[in-house]
């Protein structure tokens, strides 16, 4: 086995990664500590919510992405007279039809000053921890002399950091988007672990096939892709669960404590539908130039365009996956459910194809190793 180019170096990017892995553990605390401590009192509850509207009440439904502040803005003057109007409550509908408007709640547990004190607190850590992150995979990449993405382990590294960073990203551009960081967090920590400790590898050494601008066209946009597909499933997953506490909601029942305090927490269903469709729907073309930028290498290595390596095979199955999610959405006016589960069998086949084709089959594309 061929070690790092500067051992040094190399050592140094295990330690930024494995304090990086310190601080997401803290910030896993906190982001916790948020949701528990986040004051019902405070956050607008859906029920509520709709009950007010049937009574022709304002509510107090809080503000999301989509929804512009509630504040006096039309004026209107009579007589010398001015009265100013309130805006009326702008609520999402539901992707059921028959459903009432359902309110965005306020994005994590928000509302509550210790609560929002926590998300805060998550937030900043999640910044340092990604900070150290990517000081971790810039030390390994000038450690090995090349892109940090030639292994399982390196893969791994770069995917969860992509993560955070289009999380963070989403931050900075995007209000009520804080119900993200417990997910993220949870699963980096959990990748992380994984690359620490079963895909750890030190190889430097390259085979011919990997010596390639294409290496560094087509391998960082299927990290980019992959973590861009996983925050769309995330958004997926807890639309299934919202989405069918409001169906309880409408049909008069009545949700226990935990999912009550969880849930109404979480923006509309229409809300999450609309932001996992959205995110989809802009990865789907990079997703299709990184098979064609696969190919494309496929020729210059080994002479042919497409031979129905597993790893081919998997990236064309989550290619079509995706495919019949965007073509349902766009032309048979699938949402909601359907979709949803067609979103995360998206990712499912994503993971197939890194995880399951890397360790268990034989593969051209395993040159890596783990």
């Amino acid at each position: 086995m061929t070690l790092a180019a500067d051992e040094g170096l190399a050592d140094f990017s295990n330690l930024l990664i494995y304090t990086a892995m310190a601080v997401y553990a803290l910030t896993f605390v906190a982001y916790t500590a948020e949701w528990i401590f986040g004051s019902r009192s405070r956050v607008a509850r859906t029920s509520s919510a709709l009950g007010g509207a049937e009574a022709g009440e304002p509510g107090e439904a809080a503000e999301s992405a989509d929804v512009p502040a509630q504040r006096p803005a039309v004026v209107v003057r009579k007589g010398g007279a001015t009265s100013v109007l309130d805006r009326p409550k702008i609520v999402t509908r539901s992707t059921t039809p028959e459903r009432d408007a359902v309110p965005d709640g306020p994005g994590a547990a928000g509302g509550d000053e210790r609560g929002d004190t926590f998300g805060r607190i998550a937030v900043s850590l999640t910044t340092l921890a990604f900070l150290l992150h990517l000081g971790g995979v810039v030390a390994r990449t000038i450690a090995v002399g090349r892109g940090p993405w030639s292994n399982m382990y390196e893969f791994s590294t770069a995917f969860s950091m992509v993560l955070v960073a289009s999380y963070l990203g989403f931050l900075a551009f995007r209000r009520n988007v804080r119900w993200l960081g417990l997910p993220l967090v949870t699963t980096v920590l959990l990748d992380l672990g994984l690359a620490v400790t079963v895909l750890y590898n030190d190889s430097t050494q390259l085979v011919p096939a990997l010596d390639s601008i294409w290496m560094m066209i087509h391998v960082p946009l299927a990290i980019i892709c992959g973590a861009l597909m996983y925050v769309g499933a995330v958004g997926a997953v807890l639309f299934l669960f919202r989405d069918r506490y409001e169906a309880k909601l409408a049909a008069g029942g009545k949700p226990g404590r935990f999912a009550t305090s969880v849930l109404e927490r979480l923006p509309s269903s229409l809300t999450l539908d609309r932001f996992s469709y959205r995110i989809n729907a802009a990865v789907f073309p990079f997703w299709t130039f990184t098979i064609v930028a696969g190919a494309i290498w496929a020729e210059n290595a080994w002479g042919r365009y497409w031979g129905w390596d597993p790893k081919e095979t998997w990236a064309f199955i989550t290619w079509i996956v995706y495919a019949i999610y965007l073509h349902a959405r766009s032309t048979a006016g699938w949402k909601g459910r359907r979709t949803a589960y067609l979103c995360i069998a998206g990712l499912v086949c994503f993971l197939i194809n890194y995880y399951g084709v890397n360790i268990f089959f034989d593969s051209l594309h395993g040159y890596g190793g783990v």
